[in-house]
């Protein structure tokens, strides 16, 4: 009989027959491999709000999923604290390639065997690998649709589409939404090339989201500043615009409003 510790598992899956069937697949495998389904989620998200409340040893994650994908959930996992080991369970082998760049600890076709399942349980055990943050931001396709913050011991997560300004500060990032502020330990430069077509930089340290751009007021001109300040949707105060950003904002504002 083995007596191991039963793993705590996190299975998400947009698809609620898939989910029962490796529910199903694992107690089978309990005998061989002990373990615990403490949580199922639906997507991305949804795991998120799962792990910010529990610890879990592995999460058993489907790749096509919408609100947030596998591999977008995996990047936030690998920034966790005590990360919890990741299973891509996919109907697509076209994704192979990208989970073994993204050294997850296994990779299993569905419909799932219970003798693959096994094996990935068994390594789980051993090496509880997390996901390489470096690796992930290298082959992470498409943008993001949320940043994440620490705060106070929790994960939050910032949907990209409310984030108004991102502001530079030293080494961090604070993302500003209509609501509030959230420090982000992300580089000003790095989210400018993913969000390109998102954000505009209005000068060296402010990236603008170019729909929240409602209008332009003159204020003080200081050194390197235009007198011309950037009014967004939902911010109280104005932001400067830099000589050299002027006629690309003005332009894209312009653009944007046909």
């Amino acid at each position: 009989m083995n007596t191991a510790t039963a793993l705590s598992v996190l299975i998400v899956d947009d698809e609620a027959p898939a989910r029962a069937r490796l529910r199903d697949l694992l107690a089978d495998a309990a005998a061989e491999e002990p373990n615990a389904v403490v949580a199922e989620a639906a997507n991305g998200l949804l795991a998120m709000a799962v792990l910010a409340e529990r610890e879990v040893d592995l999460v058993l994650v489907d790749i096509r999923m919408p609100a947030m994908d596998g591999i977008e959930l995996a990047r936030h996992i690998s920034r966790m604290t005590r990360p919890p080991a990741v299973v891509f369970v996919t109907a697509y082998d076209s994704y192979a390639l990208q989970a073994f760049e993204l050294n997850a600890i296994d990779y299993l076709l569905k419909p799932v065997r219970l003798a693959r399942l096994v094996a990935a349980l068994q390594k789980a055990r051993r090496l509880s690998a997390p996901v390489p943050e470096p690796v992930l931001a290298r082959i992470q396709s498409g943008e993001r649709t949320h940043l994440s913050c620490h705060e106070r011991g929790r994960l939050l997560l910032v949907p990209v589409a409310d984030i108004r300004y991102l502001q530079a500060d030293l080494k961090y990032v604070t993302a500003h939404t209509a609501q509030r502020s959230y420090v982000l330990d992300e580089s000003l430069v790095r989210l400018e090339e993913e969000f390109a077509a998102r954000f505009i930089r209005l000068h060296r340290s402010v990236l603008a989201a170019r729909e929240a751009i409602v209008a332009f007021e003159k204020g003080g001109e200081t050194e390197g500043e235009t007198p011309w300040r950037a009014v967004l949707r939902d911010i109280p105060e104005a932001l400067p615009v830099s000589r050299r950003q002027w006629p690309l904002v003005k332009a894209a504002a312009i653009n944007a409003r046909g």
